[in-house]
């Protein structure tokens, strides 16, 4: 079970994602169950309904995501 601080350090990170980002999430999941969206209804959803979406899988799965460390980027 999700602990109450992994709860909001889970909204933190997926409401940073971007849309790229957070499609990559999508794909990546693995889940308690299997989730299949198909690339028409990630492309046509909100931003925000996909966050929302995502919280919850993670929410209902009761499993954070692997999320990358975020670095600077090389130039």
């Amino acid at each position: 079970m999700l602990q109450s601080e992994q709860i909001e350090e889970l909204i933190s990170l997926v409401s940073a994602l971007d849309r790229e980002a957070l499609v990559r999430q999508f794909t990546a999941y693995r889940g308690a169950f299997p989730v299949d969206f198909t690339n028409e209804f990630l492309t046509t959803q909100s931003l925000e309904r996909l966050r929302h979406i995502f919280v919850a899988l993670c929410l209902q799965s009761q499993r954070m995501p692997e999320f990358p460390a975020y670095a600077p980027a090389a130039a």
